[in-house]
């Protein structure tokens, strides 16, 4: 099958084509035609599949197919993203694919002021790309209507649940029309996410590319047993010997990332942190030297490394493991994209055992163990808890979903968004030239 056979429409068609691509991927078979039809989805799809061209095609078909009206534009489609880095990946792509039509987007997160957002909705534009908290901040001013969107897109729902933005969600539900296409995408299903769809989706379609919860076949996946303290010595030679050149590795805390990063950096190894308490522009620039090659290593944290889209990523190390089981998923879905073969590498303490253990039941394998010598454990180390104190050594093991959550939950008031508190407006008409 060719994208061809998908109903769209030349320009959508001469915008893929630019982009080198031929064949639709497993998703974007089945979600574009479903999609193209009105009905609502539910779609379940691991990250890296093409699940942001799979609802970003059809609709800019849709938006293109609607009756021209004269005067102001209005947001017809609103997508809603839970970090600034997804929100910036989908706003490059709905411009990418949407080069040969007449639309205008913006796409609005943290890490700017708020006035030039402000003056690009009074233009009037087409497709909104956002994160929750600056969203809820300019409605509450009255500098956005939602009046008239026809298309609701939630991305990666399940990240947005797991930080704590379910109020919010709901808020700005309540500020729709009825009467709507609603597109739920997430790479894992959860309780919480089935609740969500119940209330939201109304007889919606299912799509599941792949077994829900479970990591993509493309990425080779290995667990190095070592002592806590030996950790960044580990990384440090896993990167030299194995001539490691991109690798994108995760932290628990924002301060782990910055300790690692020097430690890197002390060690002749070219690094870069990113991570919620970084400016935009620094976020910004570490990426792009990420992608170019000028940082070797981006020591990243889970909230800042949603959205890091690079199709040929060799390399992802979990310097710690996530508390939450799904987090793991996400993570090691950085690599192994667009078809391509990926590694991810676990460095796993005795403190983080039962969080492995959680994991490995989620994704429903083994993940194989490989012990070096001369980072074999010291066996008379026992597990300490990892929640006691945020950002230190341990932790509780469990990868208690519920309590995690709760965290997010809990520090949801007092940032009214920590990814996304201010706005960035980005506003694009197509046809323009975009340096990437």
């Amino acid at each position: 099958m060719s994208f061809s056979n998908l109903g769209l429409s030349e320009p959508l068609l001469k915008a893929v084509a630019d982009q080198g691509y031929t064949t639709p991927t497993p998703i974007q078979k089945q979600a574009i035609p479903i999609i193209l039809s009105g009905d609502d989805v539910l779609a379940g799809a691991q990250t890296g599949t093409g699940k942001t061209a799979g609802f970003t095609l059809p609709l800019l078909e849709k938006l293109s197919n609607l009756p021209k009206t004269k005067g102001k534009r209005v947001v017809k489609a609103l997508i809603l993203t839970p970090t600034r880095e997804l929100a910036t990946q989908v706003a490059e792509s709905v411009e990418t694919y949407g080069k040969h039509l007449s639309f205008t987007s913006t796409v609005i997160f943290g890490g700017v002021g708020i006035n030039p957002q402000k003056a690009t909705l009074r233009k009037g534009v087409d497709i909104v790309i956002a994160t929750p908290g600056r969203l809820l901040d300019l409605l509450g001013q009255g500098a956005i209507d939602l009046s008239r969107v026809d298309t609701l897109i939630l991305d990666e729902a399940d990240r947005m649940l797991d930080m704590g933005f379910i109020h919010d969600i709901k808020k700005i539900l309540a500020r729709l029309p009825k009467n709507r296409q609603n597109l739920l995408f997430s790479a894992t299903f959860s309780n919480d996410i089935k609740r969500l769809a119940d209330g939201l989706l109304n007889s919606p379609k299912l799509i599941e590319v792949a077994r829900r919860n479970t990591s993509a076949e493309t990425i080779a996946q290995k667990v190095y047993p070592v002592d806590c303290k030996r950790k960044k010595e580990l990384l440090v030679k896993l990167i030299k010997d194995e001539e490691w050149k991109q690798v994108l590795v995760f932290t628990r805390t924002k301060h782990g990332a910055n300790r690692l990063t020097e430690y890197l950096m002390n060690s002749m190894i070219n690094a870069a942190a990113i991570h919620g308490n970084k400016s935009q522009g620094a976020r910004t620039k570490a990426l792009a030297n990420f992608k170019d090659g000028s940082v070797r290593v981006l020591v990243a944290t889970d909230i800042a490394a949603r959205g890091i889209d690079i199709d040929q990523l060799p390399h992802v190390v979990n310097f710690e493991l996530p508390n939450v089981p799904e987090d793991y998923v996400h993570r090691i879905g950085r690599t192994g994209r667009a078809g391509n073969d990926g590694e991810a590498v676990s460095l796993v303490c005795v403190d983080e055992k039962m969080l492995l253990r959680a994991i490995e039941k989620l994704i429903k394998k083994d993940i194989p163990k490989e012990t070096i010598d001369e980072f074999r454990p010291d066996p008379s180390i026992k597990p300490e808890p990892i929640q006691k104190k945020r950002g230190q050594r341990g932790g509780s093991g469990g990868g208690n979903r519920s309590h995690s959550r709760g965290q997010a939950r809990s520090q949801n008031n007092k940032r009214k968004d920590s990814s996304n508190s201010s706005s960035h407006q980005n506003h694009r008409r197509s046809g323009q030239n975009h340096n990437k």
